[in-house]
């Protein structure tokens, strides 16, 4: 028979709290698991901003920027989050993707926060040149509806 499984305090790549045998206040623990995960699953920011919104909603989630002040202080680059009228911050892990609802775009954590820029639509050139351009432009629109590229 295999030894059983032991478990750290928390999750290791979310660091959503594990419950122990005869713990009290298990309650505590649950709810701020469930509470992170409603953050983390099919994350959406509202904005990228550096300090805390005066009156945020329930639910909402931000990006802290660089030089986060007030509550968000030192939390640079991470997933804040508001329930229950108190912030959770959540740590992002490689390949982590975000929704940023004020760009219309996707954003991926590799070694910090990156979303693509769109690229300039082509001109110039000659009339055989028309049809490279209009598949271009074809492209770019998927790509932003896709929501690779910001909307403009």
């Amino acid at each position: 028979m295999s030894d059983p499984i032991q478990f750290t305090e928390a999750s290791p790549r979310f660091a959503l709290p594990f419950l122990f045998a005869a713990q009290s206040q298990k309650e505590f623990f649950v709810n701020e698991a469930l509470a992170r995960t409603d953050i983390l699953l099919h994350p959406a920011i509202q904005a990228e901003i550096p300090v805390p919104p005066a009156n945020p909603a329930d639910g909402h989630c931000w990006l802290v920027a660089d030089g986060g002040t007030g509550e968000w202080t030192g939390r640079d680059g991470l997933i804040a989050g508001y329930s229950s009228g108190s912030w959770i911050f959540a740590i992002p892990t490689t390949g982590m993707r975000i929704y940023d609802l004020s760009k219309g775009q996707y954003r991926l954590f590799r070694d910090g926060w990156i979303g693509p820029d769109a690229p300039a639509q082509p001109t110039g050139g000659t009339a055989p040149d028309t049809e490279l351009r209009a598949a271009f432009a074809d492209l770019i629109e998927a790509l932003t509806n896709a929501g690779i590229f910001p909307v403009t």
